[in-house]
């Protein structure tokens, strides 16, 4: 069995969620982690756990939505929900520029306070905001650092404080060699896989929508970085889930 730890399930496939999440099934994906990034997700995400059995979900509020008062979302009742494993996605994102440096991290701040308050962990997106992340993640909270792809000196801040490391399609494309990389210093016991659906489909499916039954592919190339079987390394990654997420019964 392969854990989908990262897909957004509350986007809109042909033929609905229900469709993608049967596909998964088939290829052995046996349990999906569907995150939120705009609030409007989270009743979608909330509908699709308690609908299935084998989805979890977390809720936050991508750093693209800043400035957003994250207290008015991610209330209590919200986070003491059982399907609810953490908090995320969430984190900071300069790909665009920095204009809106300080209302990210404000909205970053606000989120892992909430995390901590109920002690979960969460899933952190940084994109070209390596030193801020590294800073305002200073080892009082854990969690993922979601589809990984920043550098090993991020890398091993992040692995001195605890936190995992979602390997997802991007692991397969030609251009990734320095993500393989890094991914062969990360220990075994601190990778997780993902899809980050629908985006980044792995080789051979790049260019088409991605599904959670391609993390798959994902896992055989990790398995190939690892030099291991992957009967192996699907035993390791449920096992590491089940560390980066306790609420998650499997």
């Amino acid at each position: 069995m392969f854990i989908d730890t990262h897909c957004h399930l509350t986007d809109k496939y042909t033929g609905g969620a229900d469709g993608v999440i049967a596909r998964a099934m088939d290829a052995n994906v046996n349990i999906m982690i569907c995150p939120t990034a705009d609030p409007a997700d989270i009743p979608g995400a909330l509908d699709l756990a308690e609908k299935h059995s084998n989805i979890f979900c977390t809720i936050g509020i991508h750093p693209e939505y800043a400035p957003m008062d994250a207290k008015k979302y991610l209330i209590d009742d919200i986070l003491n929900h059982p399907r609810v494993v953490g908090v995320g996605e969430i984190g900071l994102d300069y790909h665009y520029g920095a204009d809106n440096r300080t209302a990210q991290i404000e909205l970053f701040l606000q989120q892992l306070e909430i995390a901590k308050k109920h002690a979960l962990p969460v899933a952190i997106h940084t994109r070209e905001a390596e030193n801020d992340t590294a800073e305002i993640l200073n080892g009082d909270v854990g969690g993922v650092m979601h589809c990984f792809t920043s550098s090993w000196d991020l890398a091993k801040k992040m692995l001195d404080r605890g936190f995992f490391f979602s390997a997802s399609g991007i692991l397969t494309f030609k251009n990734a060699a320095e993500i393989r990389e890094t991914f062969a210093k990360i220990p075994l016991d601190r990778i997780v896989i993902e899809t980050d659906a629908p985006y980044c489909a792995p080789v051979p499916y790049r260019g088409q929508v991605c599904e959670p039954a391609m993390v798959v592919q994902t896992a055989h190339t990790l398995a190939e970085i690892k030099g291991i079987t992957i009967d192996e390394l699907e035993h390791i990654l449920t096992q590491n889930v089940q560390r980066l997420y306790p609420k998650i019964i499997i």
